[in-house]
């Protein structure tokens, strides 16, 4: 499926603890919060309106956007094996080379694993190296390249946004709805991250932008739960197709955390047993490695669904997106390589294989 048809076709542990009793007292309101006037907009925010159209496509600007991690891994990689026969002690240094490129060491074992067994004892270019790593890739990631399906019969489709504090949660639920309102949705955000006011902001003025409905917090450090389950209540009896709920990344109390997630999600499930729909955990690429660790504990947490990869443009590690498909084998929704919306865009395994290589 073409990447620009995707968005078109988008419509259609731990014991878990003794569930609270509701309070008695009526919720608090929710506040819904007039956007600002323009002058009042964040420094850090994009504005869409002022955006140049794009010059290039989708492709070019994924390429331009792993250039870093490009120069890491087919440097190493082509001095490694331009003009070598690729016998044991060849293949041996491909895979310490493909681990130090942050491919991870059970997704680097099976590349070197397919390069034994097709193109084992010959010589081989440079063009051949890397279109052989192209395809080896694209193998490992084609199970993961799948699209966030939102099922317009389950109105709100429900989807709680997880990530330590500087992944680009928020950022990214904006640009999301941004892509779904474009497609006709009736869009809600909801500003869990209640002790962080710049993301409170930051979804307050792209919810003014694409029409989307605001649910914020009543106050600064607001119970993040009761503020989700107002929101979806409110969301049910207003016919919103999708409500994007964001959430606070403390990843350094994991266990504070932990409970906050999971208070969220059984609150939530008072108001639509199935909820949340899904559950997107947003990763920075520039972490390297350290993803494959933040994975880990979120899926410990709640019940991770897919991911997003963001800030692809500003790491030499993206080779990550493999290590992670290697071992998780969850679906990549989207990845990031640049701050405009149109910069996220639906995950295509042979796009970001040849991408990464530098191949056209």
């Amino acid at each position: 499926m073409a990447l620009r048809d995707f968005f078109g076709r988008l419509r259609g542990g731990a014991p878990q603890p003794t569930p609270e009793t509701p309070n008695p007292d009526p919720p608090a309101p929710v506040a819904e919060i007039p956007p600002p006037e323009p002058e009042a907009l964040p420094a850090e925010i994009p504005q869409p309106e002022a955006e140049a159209p794009a010059k290039t496509g989708w492709f070019a600007r994924l390429k331009a956007g792993l250039s870093r991690s490009t120069a890491k891994l087919t440097d190493s990689v082509v001095s490694l094996l331009h003009k070598r026969r690729l016998d044991d002690e060849a293949l041996e240094e491909l895979e310490e080379t493909l681990i130090t490129a942050d491919l991870g060491v059970a997704a680097s074992r099976r590349i070197v694993e397919g390069f034994r067994r097709t193109r084992f004892g010959k010589e081989v270019t440079d063009e051949e190296v890397k279109a052989a790593l192209a395809d080896e890739i694209a193998a490992i990631l084609d199970p993961v390249a799948q699209p966030m399906e939102i099922i317009p019969a389950r109105a709100p489709h429900v989807v709680l946004v997880v990530g330590v504090n500087g992944t680009g949660k928020t950022t990214t639920i904006a640009k999301l709805g941004r892509h779904y309102a474009e497609q006709g949705m009736k869009i809600g955000f909801v500003a869990g991250d209640t002790f962080r006011a710049a993301a409170v902001e930051q979804l307050q003025v792209w919810a003014g932008r694409t029409s989307a409905r605001f649910f914020a917090p009543a106050k600064p450090g607001a119970d993040a739960a009761g503020l989700a389950f107002d929101a979806l209540t409110a969301a049910r009896a207003d016919g919103l197709d999708l409500l994007l709920v964001d959430t606070a990344g403390r990843l350094h109390n994991k266990s504070a955390l932990m409970e906050e997630l999971r208070k969220i999600i059984r609150v939530i499930k008072r108001v639509d047993e199935a909820a949340p729909h899904s559950v997107l955990l947003v990763l920075d690429a520039t972490t390297g490695q350290n993803a494959v660790q933040q994975v880990k504990v979120f899926k410990e947490m709640v019940d991770v669904t897919g991911l997003a990869v963001t800030k692809l443009d500003g790491s030499a590690k993206g080779g990550v997106v493999v290590a992670l498909a290697q071992e998780f084998g969850l679906p990549v929704h989207v990845v990031g390589v640049g701050e405009k919306a149109e910069d996220l865009r639906p995950f295509a395994a042979r796009d970001f294989a040849r991408g990464l290589m530098g191949l056209d």
